[in-house]
């Protein structure tokens, strides 16, 4: 026998059971939000859309016209990620979400807007690779009923794929920052009361996108679990922020982003379960 199975053998079937569960759900959870924040706003038909369909030459008019369908296709993922996940369905939410991702650079938006949006394709391609498919046609149709089978050789390149995926979302966001000078930034501090402390605002939203840099780098390298902590709850503080800025769809905004914070959330179940290992 490998030595890997060796020491996931000598793991209590309990504890092995309820990591494997966890790491399971959060990222069903995780898609269930993405998917139905997104789609809220297909049916809402959100103005900011309206660039992504102009891409491929469609009128604004007929947008307007297609967002409900568009958004309808997204709760129906959302829904049945969380009821019946399948293959199949995660292969085409990790296309979509990297053809959504793209379609911000190609109407202009910037590439920072890609890199940030690195959980909306990241973690539905992790599940998918989590639960591995078979070679039949039918595995990918089959409902993923229960927790992967993790072994510690496979936890350490799932905590490196997390590595890359918040790395992307950190170093995006902070780049909206830092270098596009984002103007809802600012209205998000001011809202949030730091227009107080002495900065100007925009300098402040500077600072802050640098510092945002900074934890995405950061996030390559980090082992210290409190640092995760940390980075889940920027992200859960940060985008909350929309609510206080009173933005439209302020509660999907955040919904939609619960992939930014499943992301330290699964990094830390998923070390959690290396160290384990490797102290047996």
């Amino acid at each position: 026998m490998p030595p890997e199975s060796i020491s996931a053998s000598l793991f209590d079937k309990t504890a092995r059971n309820s990591l494997e569960t966890k790491v399971h759900w959060l990222l069903r959870i995780a898609l269930f939000c993405e998917f139905l924040g997104h789609g809220a706003f297909g049916i809402l038909t959100k103005n900011a859309w309206v660039p992504y369909f102009e891409v491929f030459g469609i009128p604004e008019v007929w947008a307007y016209r297609l967002m409900p369908l568009v958004g309808g296709m997204d709760i129906f993922l959302a829904v049945s990620t969380l009821v019946a996940p399948t293959r199949a369905a995660l292969l085409y939410m990790t296309g979509w979400g990297v053809f959504t991702s793209l379609l911000r650079p190609l109407a202009g938006e910037g590439w920072w807007e890609f890199f940030e949006r690195a959980y909306n394709f990241g973690l539905p391609g992790l599940m998918l690779w989590v639960h591995s498919p078979a070679g039949s046609l039918r595995s990918w149709f089959a409902v993923i009923s229960k927790p992967p089978r993790l072994s510690p050789a496979a936890s350490r390149r799932y905590l490196r794929a997390l590595r890359i995926i918040m790395a992307g979302m950190l170093i995006g966001h902070g780049g909206y920052g830092l270098v596009m000078h984002k103007s809802n930034l600012v209205q998000f501090y001011e809202a949030a009361g730091l227009g107080a402390v002495g900065p100007p605002l925009p300098a402040l939203s500077a600072a802050l996108g640098g510092f945002e840099m900074l934890l995405g780098l950061l996030c390559l390298v980090a082992e210290w679990t409190p640092f995760f902590i940390f980075v889940f709850a920027w992200k859960i503080g940060t985008e909350f922020l929309h609510v206080p800025a009173h933005v439209y769809g302020a509660g999907w905004e955040w919904i939609e982003r619960a992939g930014s914070y499943a992301s330290p959330l699964l990094w830390i179940v998923l070390n959690s379960f290396q160290r384990k290992c490797t102290k047996k």
